[in-house]
């Protein structure tokens, strides 16, 4: 259901099987109400009362276009949608929806249940299975961290412990990803620290393990360990930015890493979409998305439209960012195609494109360019 008339070979190159290059396990278990508002969005907090989160772009896009799945009326009342799937049963919903999304191959992050919205989701092969899909593993450098804090006795032990750990997650994943923008932004001191002063930090972390990862020290030896590992085994890193983490503040890092050849991905990069783009068309090994645009903005055309104005087309990937509800996964893929349509159509439209150069624009953003990337 593509919103605007385009040739065959767009069609269904815009249609054919995606790669969601980034997404979350989602919920195994049937779920009440609220459980069900408090994953529609992403601040995870219930709606003010006598309010509901059906009444947002997500709440009023899983009425519009999830609910003919469950074999609905597109907009049935939020108790009507729930009933039904309710009675279908979360593992029949979580098949019919990301069955649905189209999706060839899911790279997912199962990395981070860390609060009870994460309790009980499906693993990255199960993904798949209920996908009808390939799957493969992304490695959350924070959540390693984590777990070698939890058991180090020293300091010397912490970093031989995370070497040892990072590389054996990674051999059995696709991709990297750190969510250090989100813990003290992207305007990152390139240099790699000290071996003395990352001793002395995980001796101060130690302390208190379980608490979140703040020091700056610690997270730029994380972050270069990582670097390490994924140029040993030819892995890309993820960067989670976006609200909150303008990736613009990357670009002395990025410098830094040009020469060793490791694949940086922006991930979700709106508002910051120009900066980012900016840095992919500068950088040969710099890559982007606008991962949560599609399904969260009612501007998603927009968006998709002026990604492609400014980033060279051999640097987009599509991702869904599916968490919680496999909702969020088909409406991801759904209002990927339908903005990606709109941009295309109206370069066809003007004589601005071929149609060739759209259809092939449409396979590399849809699939092409994570095969490549993430050596799939």
């Amino acid at each position: 259901m593509l919103p605007v008339d385009l040739p065959g070979t767009v069609r269904d190159a815009l249609l054919a099987p995606l790669v969601d290059h980034h997404c979350h396990g989602v919920r195994r278990d049937d779920l009440s109400r609220a459980q069900f508002e408090l994953l529609i969005g992403e601040g995870g907090v219930p709606a003010p009362p006598g309010t509901t989160h059906f009444d947002t772009p997500s709440g009023a896009a899983v009425r519009r276009w999830c609910a003919p799945l469950l074999d609905l009326e597109p907009h049935a009342p939020p108790a009507v949608y729930l009933a039904r799937r309710a009675e279908l049963g979360a593992g029949e919903v979580n098949r019919r929806l990301l069955a649905g999304a189209g999706v060839v191959a899911f790279l997912v992050d199962s990395s981070d249940r860390q609060g009870p919205q994460d309790a009980d989701v499906l693993s990255a092969a199960e993904m798949g299975r209920h996908g009808g899909a390939a799957a493969d593993e992304l490695v959350r450098i924070e959540q390693i961290e984590r777990d070698v804090a939890e058991t180090a006795q020293l300091g010397v032990d912490y970093l031989d412990a995370l070497a040892d750990e990072l590389a054996a997650r990674a051999a059995r994943a696709v991709g990297l990803k750190t969510v250090i923008g989100s813990l003290m932004g992207l305007d990152l001191d390139p240099a790699r620290p000290t071996r003395g002063a990352v001793i002395a930090a995980a001796n101060r972390r130690l302390a208190d393990p379980k608490e979140l990862l703040t020091d700056p020290i610690l997270l730029r030896y994380l972050l270069w360990s990582a670097v390490d590992v994924a140029r040993e085994r030819g892995l890309p890193v993820q960067f989670h930015s976006g609200f909150g983490a303008d990736p613009a503040g990357l670009s002395a890092f990025v410098r830094e890493l040009q020469p060793l050849g490791v694949p940086v991905i922006l991930l979700h990069c709106h508002p910051y979409h120009r900066q980012a783009a900016y840095l992919a068309g500068a950088f040969p090994h710099v890559y982007v998305d606008v991962g949560l645009a599609p399904p969260y903005t009612a501007a998603s055309a927009r968006v998709v439209d002026e990604l492609l104005e400014l980033a060279p087309f051999h640097k987009q990937l599509f991702s869904s960012c599916c968490r919680g509800l496999a909702e969020t996964g088909y409406l991801g893929a759904l209002y990927y195609r339908h903005a990606l349509a709109a941009a295309l159509g109206s370069r066809l439209a003007t004589g601005e494109w071929s149609t060739s150069d759209a259809a092939r624009v449409a396979h590399m953003i849809g699939s092409g360019n994570a095969r490549r990337i993430y050596r799939l």
